[in-house]
């Protein structure tokens, strides 16, 4: 009732902005990097997961910290649930059954679930499920810019958590809140030396936002579709195993791909359970692209062309063909702040001020991550969005 009471005081007051401006947006931000003041929560800690130890074992020295944060948001999932079907079956069903899927999983992560419940006393059935909601809640915007010298930057700003549960004392979406305290910088290491970083949430073995030093930088934004990743998530619950998860897929390119063009080639070819979008940057001019996605096959591959004026490319959740959503264009924001921003003046400053100003920032913003594949660099900033601030 209170997300309905929400979007029917939004849709009531269109009329009322058709001349103005939405007080949600603003002209673009300018000297916020580096990060202070109300929009920045704080840093986001580095923890390393060692690849060379038995998957079971990777994460028990980072979920014995983070243990109380996980069950905190699995039992906010848990109560949203509940609130839908107050008989408490459907978590009967997560405990009971879940874990029976588990040797379809692939990889490594059926152990490392494993390992996460056990440190954090979590049900692996609960476990399961907050891995898997991820495929599902995850919208986001990516950008991948080139500036005169033809160095890459790639940015974006983590959103999470639309329609889980609004706290109306705080103005603020329960899920996107609870996540805060998760999200984890992790430096993924084999034989002591870096195999690639990431951003992610203590607890999920997947990786959404990532670096391969001096190889490639990746993130993936959410696809909405009618065979979306419900369709495919059924489809595997029901025994066809054919299809990658989508988080498990990022991490295994950032594991094991050795250049730009064999990670494009295996997220534009491989089945995936959910469309999405996959945002590339390699570590030379023109090495950057947008990756549309249905679940078996790619729809469109756009790419950096700066010879001929195309020197950054951007995903929010739309197709590039379509419009947004009218109440969602942080396209058009995009854009406009880039394009302010000048080619010639693209920095790390510069993408932190274009992913700072609304709505590119919004309720829904856990965090911004900012990469440089060349130079090795990748920061992440959790931020807050101040009213008047769009709740998506």
């Amino acid at each position: 009732m209170l997300v309905l009471s929400r979007l029917t005081l939004v849709l009531l007051t269109v009329g009322s902005w058709a001349q103005h401006a939405p007080p949600w947006t603003e002209d673009c931000r300018k000297s916020t990097y580096p990060p202070s003041g109300p929009t920045y929560r704080g840093p986001v800690p580095w923890y390393t997961v060692n690849l060379d130890l038995p998957p079971y074992k990777r994460w028990h020295e980072l979920m014995a910290e983070k243990a109380s944060a996980v069950k905190v948001i699995v039992n906010s999932l848990k109560n949203l649930v509940n609130a839908f079907v107050p008989s408490g079956k459907i978590i009967q069903i997560v405990d009971q059954k879940l874990p029976g899927l588990l040797s379809n999983f692939p990889g490594p992560y059926v152990e490392e679930m494993k390992g996460i419940a056990a440190v954090t006393n979590i049900p692996l059935g609960e476990i399961i499920s907050y891995n898997i909601f991820y495929e599902l809640f995850t919208l986001c915007t990516s950008i991948i810019a080139e500036d005169k010298a033809g160095h890459l930057l790639h940015g974006r700003n983590m959103d999470f958590g639309v329609f889980l549960g609004w706290n109306t004392n705080n103005n603020t979406w329960v899920i996107t809140e609870n996540l805060k305290p998760l999200t984890v910088n992790l430096d993924f290491q084999r034989n002591n030396k870096t195999v690639f970083k990431g951003t992610s949430f203590a607890g999920y073995v997947g990786v959404l936002t990532g670096l391969k030093p001096g190889l490639f930088s990746l993130s993936l934004n959410e696809r909405f579709s009618i065979n979306g990743g419900y369709v495919g998530i059924l489809e595997w619950i029901l025994g066809k195993k054919d299809a990658m998860w989508i988080g498990y897929i990022t991490r295994s390119v950032l594991e094991n791909s050795t250049s730009y063009e064999a990670a494009k080639n295996i997220l534009t070819q491989t089945k995936i359970l959910a469309p999405a979008y996959f945002i590339l940057g390699g570590n030379k001019s023109g090495e950057g692209c947008v990756i549309t996605r249905d679940r078996k096959q790619s729809l469109d591959v756009y790419e950096l062309d700066a010879k001929h004026g195309r020197w950054y490319v951007e995903e929010t959740n739309y197709d590039r063909w379509k419009n947004p959503l009218f109440l969602d264009d942080r396209r058009t924001a995009i854009k406009t702040c880039l394009n302010q921003a000048t080619q010639e003046n693209i920095s790390f400053a510069t993408m932190y001020d274009v992913l700072s100003t609304k709505p590119i920032l919004n309720k829904l913003s856990v965090f911004t991550t900012l990469m440089d594949v060349t130079k090795h660099q990748f920061e992440t900033y959790l931020r807050d969005c101040p009213d008047p601030c769009i709740g998506w």
